[in-house]
């Protein structure tokens, strides 16, 4: 290929918008497709809590050792661990409204097989597991599409409230699934919750039918779908904003699913061993997260995101400690409605800490990451706080989890924290795309930049350059070197290797304005006459002889 040498010209930069005021906590729900859309999603995790419910209270008529109850939220939640980077990766490659959609089927179609399941008599402790494992495939099919079309849906500056409100439609579901699942199992039995979830989830499907989102392909093509899963991770190793947001989401699930994980066990020594009481405590902890939810918006004005997460952990804690220690029912419930306000207010922000991290073109896989965190974080929680209240009791396991948690989320708010600096994420065309004369259909393509500076400024353009490194690989470049010429002082050369032509074509694609800023603090550096040279080659394999 012949080599395409152009240089970098400084471009000017798009500057963030002021902040805007705080938003009404139900403003996104003046956004019409945003509101048909939470709509579905009321459902759906109505649905979901039904199904975990059902499941939930079954399993401790299969079992009553302590782990196999927690197993059944580790098979709910370790699938959308596993698959959350491909789904993620396909949310975002694929039309979102079609890809929707067929989540919803699939978990309806699971919901009848554990209805025929049931019916038929055959049902067991390791077939309810199987089966809810295949459940929470569809949940981790259908989560990535839903979080990352919110910021599509709404004003960037209604984007918390947006986020808080899909915390409103989880935890209203957590009282009113739980609720309907109580009714029908004392009423027509456990079998029917699946059919009424299956009801719901096809019901939802149509609704999204109505959603006339355009899908606008690439005109480079589809991704491929290992490259796009290998993209979102390395954006995610690539970025200290998120990686922050991902340590404090996995170790608050790992110490506050304890509570929830263990909640069946719970209600049953305090109820007197009937499903009220468990429907209950769940409506308790999803009231108090609805009405935290409301005053969001007041809070966020009040304290820091960085404050409001490290509060909302030690509440959670102390509210997990007030369950195991609650001598009643009443107690118990309180306790519960605190929990749902901490938990709310220490998930929403962090949620929006990682939405703001995270550009359009990678965001479903990187809320998919996000949202793997959170199920790895929650079925390791439960595998782990089962087995501790198996071989302790379920009051001691509680107490030890409530003060594990409050301490390990001192320590990572003392090793990262989000100090509020967000990069402008804003698509910008500010750089060239390059054009070549035989564009390679296969091969690695190097890109070699080559800059000129003062030498006594070496130190500062190196510390510059580590930026530059993580700008590229987040973009999806394979390697990133940077070269000093031993011979000329001050003569560096940074070196990117992309996968293919193609792959480096889309990397202008990905370019935000905090991108184009960057290049415009490197050019500052460069000395020479002329812009920085750019020099793109084919990487040729070896040729033996």
């Amino acid at each position: 290929m012949p080599e395409a040498r152009q240089p970098e010209a400084p471009e000017t930069s798009a500057r963030p918008s002021p902040a805007a005021r705080p938003q009404s906590a139900l403003a996104p729900l003046g956004q019409p497709v945003f509101r048909m859309l939470w709509c579905v999603w009321l459902a759906a995790n109505i649905g979901m809590w039904m199904n975990d419910v059902a499941s939930a209270w079954m399993m401790t008529s299969l079992s009553s050792s302590p782990i196999w109850v927690a197993l059944v939220q580790t098979a709910s939640t370790l699938p959308v661990f596993l698959l959350g980077l491909p789904s993620g990766a396909l949310a975002d490659i694929l039309d979102r409204r079609r890809y929707f959609i067929l989540t919803q089927f699939w978990v309806a179609a699971v919901a009848l097989v554990l209805c025929v399941t049931v019916l038929s008599g055959v049902m067991t402790a390791p077939l309810l597991l199987a089966l809810t494992f295949a459940n929470g495939i569809g949940l981790a099919m259908r989560w990535p599409v839903f979080a990352a079309s919110v910021p599509e849906l709404v004003p960037r500056a209604q984007l918390p409230a947006a986020l808080a409100l899909n915390g409103v439609a989880m935890n209203a579901s957590r009282i009113v699934g739980p609720l309907v699942a109580g009714a029908v199992i004392a009423s027509l039995g456990s079998a029917y919750v699946f059919v009424l979830n299956a009801v719901l989830s096809v019901a939802s499907a149509f609704v999204i039918m109505r959603w006339r989102r355009e899908h606008k392909p690439s005109p480079l093509g589809r991704e491929r779908l290992f490259s796009a899963m290998r993209v979102g991770m390395q954006f995610v190793l690539q970025s200290g904003r998120l990686k922050s947001v991902l340590l404090r989401i996995s170790l608050f699930f790992l110490h506050s699913t304890a509570l929830l994980a263990l909640l069946p066990l719970v209600a049953r020594s305090l109820g007197g061993g009937n499903a009220a009481a468990y429907t209950v405590l769940l409506a308790a902890m999803g009231s108090g997260a609805i009405v935290a939810a409301m005053f969001l918006p007041r809070l966020r004005q009040l304290m820091a995101r960085d404050t409001l997460v490290m509060r909302g952990a030690a509440l959670q804690s102390l509210a997990t400690a007030a369950v195991a220690l609650s001598p009643n029912i009443y107690l118990a419930a309180t306790a519960m409605f605190v929990a749902g306000m901490a938990w709310i207010t220490t998930a929403n922000s962090l949620s929006v800490s990682a939405q703001l991290a995270l550009p359009d073109w990678v965001r479903a896989r990187g809320m998919s990451i996000y949202q793997m965190s959170i199920m790895g974080g929650s079925a390791l929680g439960a595998a782990l706080w089962g087995q501790v209240a198996t071989i302790t009791s379920v009051q001691t396991s509680l107490l030890i989890a409530s003060v594990t948690g409050v301490t390990a989320m001192m320590g990572a708010h003392l090793l990262v924290t989000d100090l509020g600096i967000e990069e402008d994420l804003t698509p910008s065309r500010d750089f060239k795309v390059p054009v070549a004369n035989d564009p390679p259909r296969t091969g690695h393509v190097q890109v070699t930049i080559e800059y000129l500076i003062d030498p006594a400024r070496s130190a500062e353009f190196m510390a510059l350059m580590q930026e530059s490194r993580r700008s590229r690989l987040r973009q999806g470049a394979l390697s990133w070197d940077l070269l000093r010429d031993l011979g000329e002082p001050g003569r560096y050369l940074e070196q990117i290797v992309d996968e293919s032509w193609t792959e480096h074509l889309r990397r202008f694609d990905r370019v935000t304005a905090a991108d184009v800023a960057l290049r415009e603090r490197k050019l500052a550096f460069h000395v020479g006459e002329a812009p920085p040279l750019v020099t793109r080659c084919l990487i040729e394999s070896s040729v033996r002889h």
